[in-house]
């Protein structure tokens, strides 16, 4: 197969040769590599060969071909955004499309034109490219295995080739893209290649309110396959109703040769509970626990899995481990959603990844450091606006007792909404069949890489894309995959015919809290949940105490999440004052441009508090 470049074009082609989405577990050779690392991963992470085009007519036709002369090729890091490495336009914009008043674009088939548009992305002026070029041989414990490449984040359509050969491509940017790399591995000068555009199809559905980039700006590594692997793990622990015994169902998915598979589960101290030993991809016995320690904020306790793999001469080839939690999620009769039998107060804020250095590349001291910002504010939940994060950010919130409203990558906003009106001729995904993969495909990516993070509360089929029949198809794969969460979407309320189908609860955006008692006390079918609210911007959060007294008085009113937890600035060296000063959305002769609405967090982008975090630790520490 060859790479075709009209697949930009195409909203029905987003992945090809892209491996299925599986578990987040990590693997080693054995448990001593806890410590000091996997065998079975090597980062690609640092400095790659660049090029940049400003249109795709522009680009190095052939630059993955392994004779390609690269010398003219500039160097760029890896992970890291083009335009903040020098090249293009940093543009912060929050409901248009970027490209709104320059070009006329519409998505592909709509406005009952059951048809493509030749040359929309493919042949588009204002669609940067990135060529990427990476050398690399192969550790000792990679010669002779299975070679998988993971992209954890890719903006916005990738191309992948290695030594000539086309590898696959992919969209949505912010899930991790894998594909199969054996066919065409050498020991030695292997030569990755990677194309990446700015805008294709995906960029009707990815117009969330932030600054927009491009580049890979998420870790890429290579992982080695032992001759049998746990591709998938399945962690179902159920408590009973009396929350203080349980069961725990684990199955797993095997590749390779026949293996045998020996479980070990252990508490918070290292006790063992339980054992077994079963052969093959496996389901394994029901696992019967009679004395649970429940997850919860306040306390998350959290067990500890171990499966080790053996052949059939009982040799080790690798061990997977996971901690888990038990705990309950139910929306019951009475309309509310409790949380092991207690009420569920969500004290909460929408959290974009941002750094001021780097923007949407952040590290783990930048994770660990918000996760300590919550903690110490009495902020008990996150809302991954508006699509799913970095990988550890679910494994630290799992620690933390953080509950997590896990969302979509999804959001069209500038295709239903123009200058403030509502206006959805031409809405995607909508009611509209050519959009329905795509956004099934993310609602798949997201449950499977997060399915067993006890922090995990709610599913959120994605923000502001109005609702059809396409995101009621998304809120039924959840519900069919997932019994133990809810589902989240807060656009079904410009579509009130289908919120019998859409969303548990009844989700608003900085709805006035006289409204909210007229809804909650107008005989409501779902319970209330303000997904964005209060909108941290300049001198704000004067007016908590109004929603906060709604929780003491309305058990169906459940909280909410501020807008939003950090800025998006970023830091610019002042020649004139030769002092690093923070630029917000149109400091950069953007335009059109959103301006200073880039900076509504509780914290500047450098993550200094403001002084309305004070007003937000006063108030949801009433509620802990």
């Amino acid at each position: 197969m060859q790479a075709n470049l009209q697949w930009l074009d195409d909203p029905e082609v987003f992945r090809v040769n892209q491996l299925p989405a599986h578990s987040d577990h990590h693997y080693y050779h054995d448990t001593a590599e806890f410590k000091t690392g996997s065998r079975f991963i090597k980062s690609l992470n640092g400095a790659w060969r660049f090029n940049f085009a400003k249109t795709p007519a522009e680009r190095p036709v052939d630059f993955y071909q392994p004779d390609f002369d690269a010398t003219d090729f500039d160097t760029i890091q890896v992970p890291g955004h083009i335009e903040l490495a020098g090249y293009g336009q940093i543009q912060y914009i929050n409901t248009l499309y970027p490209w709104e008043g320059k070009i006329y674009r519409r998505p592909p088939y709509t406005l009952n034109q059951d048809q493509l548009t030749p040359g929309l992305f493919s042949d588009a002026a204002d669609n940067t490219v990135g060529s990427y070029l990476k050398t690399f041989d192969l550790d000792d414990a990679f010669k002779g295995q299975r070679i998988i490449i993971q992209f954890q984040g890719v903006e916005e359509a990738l191309y992948v080739w290695l030594n000539g050969h086309f590898i696959g491509y992919a969209e949505d940017s912010f899930t991790p893209s894998e594909f199969d790399l054996t066919p065409y591995i050498q020991d030695q000068g292997n030569v990755l290649a990677v194309r990446v555009y700015k805008r294709s199809t995906a960029a009707f559905i990815e117009d969330q309110d932030m600054f927009r980039f491009s580049g890979i700006f998420r870790d890429v590594n290579i992982l080695a396959e032992p001759a049998s692997h746990i591709t998938d793990l399945d962690i179902r622990p159920v408590p009973n109703a009396n929350l203080k015994s349980g069961e725990l169902n684990i199955t797993t998915k095997v590749t390779g040769e026949p293996a045998t598979l020996a479980l070990t589960v252990k508490d918070h101290d290292g006790r063992v509970l339980t054992s077994q030993t079963q052969t093959g991809s496996v389901t394994f016995d029901t696992m019967l626990f009679d004395q649970l320690h429940l997850w919860s904020p306040q306390t998350p306790y959290l067990y500890q899995l171990t499966i080790e793999v053996y052949d059939a001469d009982h040799q080790l080839l690798e061990v997977v481990p996971y901690q888990f939690g038990f705990r309950t999620v139910e929306l019951r009769d009475d309309k509310v959603i409790y949380v092991n039998n207690k009420r569920l107060v969500i004290n909460g804020v929408n959290r974009h990844e941002w750094n001021a250095h780097t923007g949407r590349v952040i590290s783990m001291a930048d994770m660990r450091a918000d996760i300590q910002t919550m903690l110490a504010n009495n902020i008990n939940a996150d809302r991954t606006c508006h699509y799913p994060d970095q990988l550890p950010w679910y494994q630290l919130c799992d620690e933390a007792g953080i509950y997590l409203m896990a969302e979509n990558n999804l959001e069209s906003h500038g295709s239903w909404q123009k200058m403030g009106a509502i206006e959805p001729s031409y809405n995607v995904p909508g009611d509209n069949p050519h959009w329905l993969a795509a956004v099934i495909d993310r609602a798949r990516s997201n449950y499977e890489w997060f399915k067993n993070h006890p922090s995990i509360i709610f599913w959120s089929l994605g923000n502001e894309s109005y609702a059809g029949e396409d995101i009621a198809a998304m809120q039924a794969f959840y519900k069919e995959h997932d019994d133990s969460r809810l589902v989240h979407y807060e656009g079904v309320v410009y579509t009130p015919e289908l919120k019998d189908r859409i969303s548990d609860v009844e989700s608003r955006m900085y709805e006035k809290p006289q409204n909210i008692v007229a809804y909650l006390e107008d005989n409501p079918t779902k319970p209330f949940l303000d997904c964005e609210y209060m909108h941290d911007m300049g001198n704000s959060l004067g007016g908590m105490q109004s929603y906060n007294d709604l929780i003491d008085k309305y058990p169906m009113y459940q909280g909410g999440f501020i807008w939003d937890f950090i800025d998006q600035a970023l830091f610019v060296h002042d020649p004139i004052t030769d002092q690093d000063v923070l630029r917000y959305g149109g400091d950069f002769d953007d335009r059109h441009s959103d301006y200073e609405f880039s900076g509504d967090g509780l914290m500047f982008a450098d993550r200094t508090p403001k002084p309305a975090m004070q007003e937000v630790k006063y108030y949801y520490g009433l509620h802990k």
